[in-house]
């Protein structure tokens, strides 16, 4: 039987993806909207395609992060996507700071289940100076009882300073997604632009953490708008990139932005992966909702996820998780492993890091031709407001 014409130009395109991908050539954009627009027939060649660039990168190890959220709810910013926005109905956790000791612990049950790396956040527009001095004795309480633990901070838009005193108290690395792309961040958020999100981030580069930075696929954006923010994130080179997908809480202005299905997800990924095939891909928020029995497939195109819960949502079982990487033929990666590439440790680069940020409301919104017709249905059934672990006196999931 012969191979039809579309399937041998969809193989073309993807054997020319792998090639770049293995030289760590940067695909052109219409390559990687050509990969968000393939269809359901062609998804598992995608799949595989990008898959052989995370094992040239990767191998077959999985890094595990842990997220402890430092203080929840009750921010002054107006992110659309966000729980803990200004006037968020949610009915999520809300508590002011954890105590060192506190945190600390909450972090020692993420290591006990296989985190190699604890991700500290608070919500806020930005640290104040004694903020840093409360993280940084945290930090400095995980790294004391936690040998080898890589610690991570994503506190908002930083000052002058705040990054070195955050190095300087031991963090590895710092999160600061761009969210979505320039054209469309004042669509997503008012109160701070996306320019300051750009300037943490290279603060923070400056101060020698490893950066971290990526975006939320989901809120019915278009393809431009994805690959944008893509291109984006591999000009601005950090050494890790989380991709969400939006959890659509009840009480925030994007509950009902149920946008994605499983192969849509699946393509997103395997889009980042092209496009910065060297770096820590990290499947972050919404992988349980979205992706939902797919998860596994989408570990050939990450090589990092978040175990257990995640800052005001829970998540599959910890134990669950690592059944699923045993399962899909991957392993953890240890403690003594670094993460990335010899040659970007060599030009500096760290280790990599957290969960993320949105993708613009937009409306040029539309699914690509492969995704099937319809919109998908809502599933709040797999909505989950967490309950447990830290700011509570329930034991965490890890």
């Amino acid at each position: 039987m012969a191979v039809p014409y579309a399937r041998i130009i969809a193989m073309d395109l993807l054997n020319t993806l792998v090639d770049k991908g293995l030289r760590r050539e940067l695909p052109t954009r219409e390559e990687a909207l050509a990969v968000l627009a393939t269809s359901d027939d062609e998804l598992l060649d995608v799949v595989a395609a990008a898959g052989r660039v995370r094992r040239q990168w990767f191998g077959r190890r999985v890094k595990l992060n842990y997220l402890v959220n430092l203080k929840s709810g009750l921010c002054p910013e107006d992110c659309s996507y966000c729980s803990q926005r200004l006037g968020s109905k949610a009915e999520i956790l809300k508590y002011t700071w954890l105590k060192p000791d506190e945190a600390s612990k909450a972090a020692a049950a993420g290591v006990a289940g296989g985190a190699k790396r604890v991700c500290l956040v608070a919500s806020g527009r930005g640290p104040t100076d004694r903020d840093v001095d409360r993280v940084s004795q945290t930090i400095e309480a995980i790294k004391g009882q936690n040998e080898g633990v890589e610690v991570c901070a994503c506190l908002g838009l930083l000052s002058d300073g705040q990054a070195e005193r955050l190095r300087s108290a031991g963090a590895d690395a710092y999160n600061h997604n761009l969210n979505t792309s320039e054209g469309t961040y004042g669509q997503i958020t008012t109160t701070h632009t996306y320019a300051d999100r750009v300037e943490t981030v290279h603060q923070a580069q400056a101060a020698g953490l490893s950066a971290c930075s990526g975006l939320i696929a989901g809120m019915g954006e278009s393809d431009e708008d994805l690959v944008d923010v893509v291109f984006a994130l591999r000009e601005l080179d950090p050494d890790s990139v989380p991709v969400n997908f939006l959890i659509p809480f009840e009480g925030t202005p994007l509950a009902k932005e149920w946008n994605l299905t499983p192969q849509r997800c699946l393509r997103v990924l395997a889009m980042v992966r092209f496009v910065c095939p060297d770096v820590e891909v990290r499947l972050a928020g919404g992988r349980e909702v979205h992706l939902r029995s797919m998860q596994p497939l989408a570990l050939h195109l990450v090589n990092s996820i978040f175990l257990g819960d995640y800052l005001t949502s829970e998540g599959q079982a910890g134990q669950t998780d690592l059944d699923m990487i045993a399962d899909a033929g991957f392993e953890v990666e240890g403690a003594g492993t670094t993460t990335l590439p010899g040659h970007r440790t060599q030009a500096g680069g760290g280790c990599g890091s957290h969960e993320g940020g949105c993708a613009p409301r937009g409306d040029t919104a539309g699914e690509p031709a492969g995704d099937g017709a319809g919109v998908p249905a809502a599933r709040t059934d797999l909505v989950a407001v967490r309950r447990r672990g830290a700011g509570t006196g329930l034991a965490p999931n890890a």
